[in-house]
């Protein structure tokens, strides 16, 4: 039986005018005109569909929410272990960017997923909250949690994230 082809397009900006733009403002700055749109979202956020429904962002926490699509499975029918991690550690990492000063960035040195249930398209929309753990001068950490409309636990995660101060001058 031959099965009709589905596609998928998307469409994205410059990553790097945001990349320039966000060494000029604080974490929460840079989160927010990302959201309202005056500078160009993460190109795999499109790719995945995360732009599709907008983040919740705050001090110290964020959330992202996915609806999960047929292109997001894996070989034996459900969500890919990645894209639920991509979407925790996402997450977690805009958590820890949300708390830092301008000129300031960060790095992920280490991420831990633990999977609990399948997430399938009937599933409907799942929800990743990023929440700090602690935010040091050179490291910081963060726990994910990734659940659904009734609160039913999918995964959870932790981040440990570099943080790295602009050089001296």
């Amino acid at each position: 039986m031959q099965e009709k082809e589905r596609t998928r397009t998307f469409s994205w900006q410059d990553p790097l005018i945001a990349l320039s733009e966000s060494r000029k403002m604080s974490g929460m700055e840079y989160l927010g005109a990302v959201i309202r749109g005056e500078l160009p979202m993460p190109p795999f956020m499109m790719s995945l569909g995360l732009d599709q429904i907008t983040p919740q962002i705050g001090p110290g926490k964020v959330v992202f929410f996915l609806e999960a699509q047929e292109y997001h499975y894996n070989g034996i029918g459900s969500v890919h272990g990645g894209v639920i991690s991509t979407l925790l550690d996402s997450a977690m990492a805009c958590t820890v960017q949300s708390m830092l000063p301008a000129a300031v960035s960060f790095i992920t040195l280490e991420l831990k997923v633990t999977f609990l249930r399948a997430v399938k398209k009937d599933t409907g929309i799942v929800r990743a909250e990023g929440a700090m753990l602690s935010l040091g001068r050179t490291v910081a950490s963060a726990e994910g949690h990734m659940l659904d409309t009734e609160g039913r636990l999918y995964a959870h995660a932790t981040t440990t994230c570099l943080i790295q101060q602009p050089p001296s001058r």
